[in-house]
């Protein structure tokens, strides 16, 4: 199919499923598909990691085209740019085709606290469809988009997935830039993602991820490869009696099937201590966090109240009365709790948990909205607070129709790993994806890699195309990722810059112990540039004296071209075993 058909596809989808809530603002589809077809016509679409894909967008992340409400009218306005992640998305050829519902402001797990309407449960209409990310979880779901963006404070990323048959990807915090995103929690937000396969989430997060500037939450994670299946993998799972399941039977034989299908996958189990979390995750609504929510509203709140879902103003409201010493005290504790969970993730590679321990229906969280909310919170609301990345799988259909679901989490950083196991143990439970009953793809083949491998960043003549090309005959060039990659060696060019500017200020006197501190600095950036993804990228065409100029990572075997010449460059650069 071509984009324009593609998009054109969603467009149909979209009238056939017929729900009104899914979306707040849709592109016109002319418009789309004009985009689409521009698309087409452009000579590099084999870089585009995401050439044509459709995607939504989750109301409180801007869009250029489209206005941002947080599913509150009385807040509407109009950017001019994209978020950043909307951008890198863009430039990765996706097609943004509007902005999804959300609970108001992000404040919820339910997906029912919108003045837009409730969006219906893609896979049994009576349950509630998850929140805050209603919206984009159900428009993959029924599949009217195979990708969407949501927004993950304490579980709208992850809930809203298990409800609808679909992965949500939580990202480590700080891995992809939040500039754009109306917060909830500042200090505590994350995009996050929706899609029908781990491969795809995992590679929206690849064209998302990285450093920016603009966003001082922003953080340089290196996000790593998608590995196979790893020996030992340690999962640990809660100690006997701490899982809460609020009477759910079913949930709780289908966690177990969960643990026992990680077993037979070659994991071994092991126990930890669940009650630390809990005491985590109790601060984020009963401690100073909900101050934030309070900030993002509270000139709304003093101006027009009424425009603020009833339950949304009773949360945000109790903000305003924290005093300093509360949010101090309770700072504290988080600390020693992060020490803690710090030391349990020493001793394993992952923690799986159920993603919910239950599930509503919509007239039960109507008739009992915070009760019920804070129930779906029990297993993802400590996440953000612990700095931990978090994968939401779908697990199980239940014999009753419901779908249940697991999440596994780690240590920030760790997403790739989060990645390598999920893809397999979702691949395992032959599950159909989200609510169409599509047989799951076959997993893709992983690139070849091998110990005597290594990513190599070069520069100068040896690069593509150049004189001395031959000194890396026979490597294989990784292929194109885009803005990550380019910003790493940009700082590396900044970072060289200066220290040559050093050397030179510094030639007389001390100019041997200057030269000797600016190589560190340079290695140590060379170094950082070898953390990326080892199938990177920066494969960047320019002009340069009317020829093409090539800068990237090439990979190749280093006992089969490593020569002389490149010992200096290589003991630099301290590519050997990392050192």
């Amino acid at each position: 199919m071509t984009p324009a058909q593609t998009i054109a596809r969603s467009y149909q989808r979209i009238r056939d499923h017929g729900d009104p809530a899914v979306f707040i603002s849709l592109c016109d589809e002319k418009d789309a598909v004009a985009q689409a077809e521009k698309l087409a016509a452009r000579v590099d679409t084999a870089s585009l990691a995401l050439y044509g894909v459709p995607v939504a967008v989750k109301d409180n992340i801007d869009a250029l085209g489209f206005p941002t409400t947080a599913a509150c009218p009385a807040f509407s306005y109009s950017r001019t740019r994209d978020s950043t992640a909307v951008k890198r998305l863009r430039e990765a050829g996706a097609v943004i085709i509007g902005k999804t519902n959300l609970d108001q402001f992000a404040t919820g797990l339910v997906g029912v606290r919108s003045p837009y309407g409730i969006p219906r449960n893609s896979i049994r209409e009576d349950l509630i469809p998850g929140g805050s990310s209603a919206g984009s979880a159900t428009a993959v779901g029924a599949g009217l988009v195979p990708l969407s963006l949501g927004t993950d404070t304490a579980g709208s990323g992850r809930v809203p997935a298990m409800l609808n048959n679909i992965v949500g990807l939580k990202p480590s915090f700080g891995m992809i830039s939040t500039t754009g995103l109306v917060p909830a929690c500042r200090t505590l937000d994350c995009i996050s993602v929706f899609a029908l396969t781990v491969d795809d989430a995992a590679l929206a997060l690849a064209v998302m991820a990285g450093p920016d500037q603009s966003d001082p939450f922003s953080r340089d994670r290196p996000l790593g490869a998608i590995t196979p299946f790893p020996a030992n993998l340690r999962l640990g799972v809660p100690r006997n009696g701490q899982l809460i399941f609020f009477g759910d039977r079913k949930s709780e034989a289908a966690y177990g099937e969960a643990l026992r299908r990680w077993t037979a996958l070659g994991a071994m189990l092991v126990e930890f201590d669940l009650e630390p979390f809990y005491e985590t995750a109790r601060l984020l609504y009963e401690g100073p966090w909900i101050a934030e929510r309070y900030l993002v509203i509270r000139n709304l709140l003093a101006s027009a109240p009424d425009s603020i879902h009833p339950v949304t103003r009773e949360i945000a409201a109790a903000g305003a009365r924290l005093s300093a010493a509360e949010t101090f005290s309770a700072l504290y504790r988080l600390q020693g709790l992060r020490k803690i969970a710090e030391l349990t993730f020493a001793n394993m590679d992952a923690v799986v948990l159920p993603t919910a321990p239950t599930v509503y229906s919509t007239a039960e969280v109507l008739a009992d909205p915070i009760e019920l909310n804070s129930r779906l919170g029990t297993y993802t609301n400590f996440v953000n607070l612990l700095d931990l990345c978090g994968l939401a799988l779908p697990a199980a259909m239940r014999p009753d129709g419901v779908p249940f679901g697991i999440t596994l989490l780690a240590s920030a950083g760790r997403d790739a790993m989060l990645a390598s196991i999920g893809r397999a143990f979702h691949a395992d439970t032959k599950l159909s994806v989200g609510a169409r009953s599509v047989a799951q793809p076959l997993l893709a083949s992983l690139p070849a890699s091998g110990g005597n491998e290594i990513p190599i960043a070069v520069v100068g003549a040896h690069l593509s195309g150049m004189a001395v090309k031959r000194g890396v005959e026979g490597a294989e060039w990784a292929p194109h990722r885009g803005n990550q990659d380019r910003a790493r060696l940009q700082a590396l060019r900044a970072r060289h810059q200066a220290a040559e500017a050093r050397h030179a200020a510094h030639r007389s006197g001390q100019g041997g112990r200057d030269r000797a501190r600016d190589l560190v600095a340079v290695r140590v950036g060379l170094r950082q540039v070898r953390q990326c993804h080892p199938a990177a990228v920066v494969n960047r065409h320019c002009q340069a004296g009317g020829q093409p100029r090539r800068e990237g990572f090439h990979r190749r075997a280093r006992s089969a071209w490593w020569g002389p010449r490149h010992h200096r460059l290589w003991r630099l650069a301290g590519l050997h075993g990392g050192r």
